[in-house]
């Protein structure tokens, strides 16, 4: 006898159980489970209205997975791709600010380590930190913080 299919509750628990989901995320990912008749927005009113759900925690959340690897400009870019309010991206914008330079320096040094020999390989570098949503500042610092020798 085949189990018994889980609730959108079932399936909301226990993907908000693995991590953080914004509202727009785990409404996507219950959509696809969803039968005919069932509402979606019910079940994410209550996850919300019993703390299971909230999108303050979630932009937190990404902030922090993403803050090692990436720039202010692609985790503000993800955080309002979730459609996360912008009262709270502003809230963690400031954070992110203060410590971007330090940041984008601990990406170059994981990644390359020792300044470039030439302009090319130096563009090269300075694209890579681009690429990660650094700011033209954030880069220009670990320029000359790898120029001055760390």
């Amino acid at each position: 006898m085949p189990l018994p299919k889980p609730s959108l509750k079932a399936r909301a628990l226990r993907y908000l159980s693995a991590r953080e989901h914004s509202r727009l995320e785990l409404g996507r990912k219950l959509a696809r489970h969803a039968e005919e008749g069932e509402d979606i927005e019910a079940v994410l009113d209550w996850l919300q209205s019993a703390k299971f759900l909230s999108e303050s925690r979630f932009a937190e959340s990404l902030v922090n997975r993403r803050s090692a690897r990436f720039g202010n400009s692609r985790i503000l870019s993800e955080l309002h791709g979730h459609q996360i309010d912008d009262r709270t991206v502003s809230a963690l914008k400031s954070e992110l600010l203060a410590s971007e330079d330090e940041r984008a320096w601990q990406v170059w040094e994981r990644k390359y380590g020792t300044l470039a020999e030439c302009a090319a390989e130096s563009a090269k570098q300075m694209r890579f930190l681009q690429q990660r949503g650094f700011s033209f500042d954030a880069i220009q610092a670990v320029m000359r913080r790898a120029r001055r020798g760390k």
